[in-house]
């Protein structure tokens, strides 16, 4: 009895002494500016795992201001591909081989209206995505699983004797009010086409419509155009119906003004099978390729200057991969060229155009939307209505 009393009081004498080595070490190794330096340098994914650690932890891991740190530290290093199919969405890690599998995860979107899987990609900034399911538009951070709903435009909504046709849509970010603005612009089918724009501020929780402007734009394509985002404005492709020509229409998210980039000269803009959008943080414009014309890449070196675009061709082989076409994404860290296949499949290339991967992520009819999104913790802003969280 006496020896399993000694051994019992051992243990506990052995379990205490661990205890306190153990705080004396974490203090001691592991100070707070240690810790938030060693953070801030790692994944959103593990951050947002490593919030359940401690209540410090998910405190500052939680924090508005720890987060756009990190983004602003790691934002060129976490960009992901958005793969949005019709009955799954995935996130890609479009540097990584395609067929790696750890490269890829597959994401929840049950906060969509049931069947909505497969509507439309609308654009994406800092993190966060721009998503039409049915007839509500939705800003999400695949990273976090926060969700907002838009709520509906005064436009569309009080106009029900009037058939508008939303022909561009684009997501930004305003730097000086610390705002996301959702764009929009529509016409009147069944009148003289004016251009009518508005903005949805996610501050506000408001549409506003511009007011005072005159533009004589409209889609000669079939579906909406969504933007590209750079230097701080959304472009978009779009007819100018009264001068009979395609431009580049570009919307600056500060100034809430228009202004017209022209294409290259010579480019001929077959407008269903044009598209806008960054390459190495360069605008370009590009012809989807196929069987019958390779893909055609034009990029603009110095921003504006029409003198300055410059054509990339790029010679896919057709006769070698099971694909429709090849429209161009994105470009990886090393330079190489990703596009989609048409239908649910990557297609990776090198700089000169010669195959290096081909991967198809799903067997479902139809085909898959993609976009080029960066992981992030960033938050959205309210006066009004509060965000959920997956």
């Amino acid at each position: 009895m006496m020896h399993a009393e000694q051994w019992k009081k051992s243990k506990m004498k052995r379990y205490r002494s661990r205890r306190v080595r153990r705080r004396n070490i974490t203090s001691v190794l592991f100070p707070r500016d240690l810790i938030i330096k060693v953070l801030l340098r790692l994944p959103v994914k593990s951050l947002v795992r490593f919030k359940s650690v401690c209540k410090s932890w998910f405190a500052l891991i939680s924090d508005p201001h720890f987060a756009i740190s990190h983004f602003e530290l790691a934002a060129a290093c976490m960009e992901r591909l958005l793969l949005y199919g019709p009955t799954e969405v995935l996130s890609i890690d479009f540097n990584a081989p395609l067929h790696d599998d750890s490269a890829s995860v597959t994401l929840n979107l049950n906060f969509l209206p049931s069947g909505s899987y497969g509507d439309l990609i609308l654009g994406s900034c800092r993190g966060f995505v721009l998503l039409q399911g049915g007839q509500s538009l939705c800003l999400w951070n695949p990273s976090t699983g926060i969700h907002k709903q838009v709520c509906d435009s005064p436009i569309a909504s009080s106009a029900m004797d009037v058939m508008f046709c939303t022909f561009l849509y684009g997501f930004g970010y305003d730097p000086s009010t610390d705002d996301y603005l959702v764009v929009q612009a529509s016409y009147d089918v069944n009148l003289d086409p004016e251009t009518r724009v508005e903005f949805f501020s996610v501050r506000a929780n408001a549409w506003k419509e511009i007011e005072g402007i005159h533009l004589s734009y409209m889609n000669c394509g079939d579906d909406a155009r969504t933007g590209s985002l750079l230097n701080g404005a959304i472009h978009w492709l779009a007819y100018r119906y009264d001068a009979s020509m395609n431009v580049i229409v570009a919307f600056d998210l500060t100034e809430r003004s228009f202004s017209e980039i022209l294409l290259p000269e010579g480019f001929d803009c077959q407008f269903d099978f044009c598209h806008l959008a960054v390459l190495g943080g360069f605008l370009c414009v590009h012809l989807v390729g196929c069987d019958e014309w390779p893909p055609e890449i034009w990029v603009m070196k110095e921003f504006k200057i029409q003198s300055s675009w410059s054509k990339k061709s790029v010679d896919v082989a057709f006769d070698k991969i099971p694909i429709e076409w090849f429209s161009l994404i994105c470009s990886t860290k090393s330079g190489d060229i990703v596009g989609t296949d048409g239908s649910h499949g990557l297609v990776k290339c090198n700089s000169e155009g010669e195959l290096l991967e081909h991967r198809s992520y799903c067997d479902d009819r139809g085909r898959s939307q993609m976009i080029v999104y960066s992981e992030s913790l960033l938050s959205l802003p309210y006066d009004g209505d509060q965000a959920e969280e997956d």
